[in-house]
């Protein structure tokens, strides 16, 4: 009876300390996807009650140009800057593994700027790349590079901010690092005592062995990928000529500029929908590559 009693007394406490952390999930994370979800499905500007037009929104949205533009705007941009910060990121986790003196300053220098994002961070940038007194334009000057409006060209505005992505490097180097000293030294001893050497031993050792980490930073960076805003909202603000009109940029002008809630919210559940699907084909694809200690996971 007593222990019935206890258990029904760390029950109630169970539910009252989880309580604050309940009602905030029901509140802000949950109420707000149902009613996005609800809201997609309607005529809404905030001002007048939601009119429901059933797949309206989502019939214009296969229709409209701009959609379509920032669809491919997005995966140009998820194409070229997911790869390159993958390998970025293990090439300085690499070298900043080896026995080096001042390895932890070093280490220290390459995560510190990932510390600093969002608006400061794309203003710093804004800056280095201005095309009269910007360190970029001046670095190219003197290989003879002519001068180039980066943000201003759309030729070159999308590689300005794939450049940009890379400031962060420093998260995935150190993800990477952690993967890279969690390789048991006696399976790289046995490599060099079979007559490997360093490339063959890392490819057939080492990279095996941190492929779990390599899909968990590839499928991060394929979500971050699709959520880039900040970078267009402040610097290009969509343009020139639509060149960076990133997909959540185009959700947040018809949400707050057009003030079309009900046909943002079905752009966003269009979102959440192609992340889900990507990622689970990537989970299902990487049975055949992603190694691990304990066996391919079912």
């Amino acid at each position: 009876m007593k222990s019935t009693r206890a258990s029904r007394r760390e029950g109630r406490l169970f539910y009252l300390f989880v309580s604050p952390w309940l009602i905030g999930f029901i509140v802000f994370a949950l109420f707000p996807v149902l009613a996005s979800l609800y809201y997609s499905f309607t005529e809404y500007d905030i001002i007048h009650a939601p009119e429901f037009i059933g797949f309206g929104n989502y019939n214009e949205m296969f229709h409209d140009e701009l959609f379509w533009n920032s669809i491919e705007v997005t995966l140009r941009y998820t194409f070229i800057s997911v790869p390159l910060t993958l390998v970025l990121s293990l090439i300085f986790a690499i070298l900043i593994n080896q026995r080096i003196p001042f390895r932890g300053l070093f280490r220290t220098a390459m995560y510190f700027p990932s510390m600093i994002s969002g608006v400061s961070m794309a203003l710093l940038w804004f800056w280095v790349f201005n095309p009269q007194a910007g360190l970029f334009n001046y670095f190219l000057s003197m290989f003879g590079v002519d001068q180039i409006n980066w943000f201003l060209d759309e030729k070159y505005a999308m590689w300005a901010l794939i450049i940009m992505s890379f400031w962060g490097l420093g998260g995935g180097m150190l993800i990477f690092l952690a993967g890279l000293q969690g390789v048991p030294a006696h399976l790289l001893e046995a490599a060099k005592l079979d007559g490997a050497g360093r490339l063959r031993s890392f490819w057939n050792v080492t990279l095996p062995l941190i492929s779990p980490v390599i899909l968990f930073q590839l499928i991060i960076g394929l979500i971050d990928s699709f959520q880039v805003f900040t970078q267009a909202y402040t610097i290009t603000q969509g343009g020139p000529n639509y060149s960076t009109w990133f997909y959540v940029y185009n959700i947040y002008i018809n949400a707050f500029k057009n003030f079309r809630y009900g046909y943002a919210s079905a752009m966003s559940w269009i979102l959440l929908i192609a992340v889900t699907v990507i990622t689970f084909f990537i989970m299902k694809l990487s049975k055949r590559y992603v190694h691990y200690e304990g066996g391919t996971p079912q």
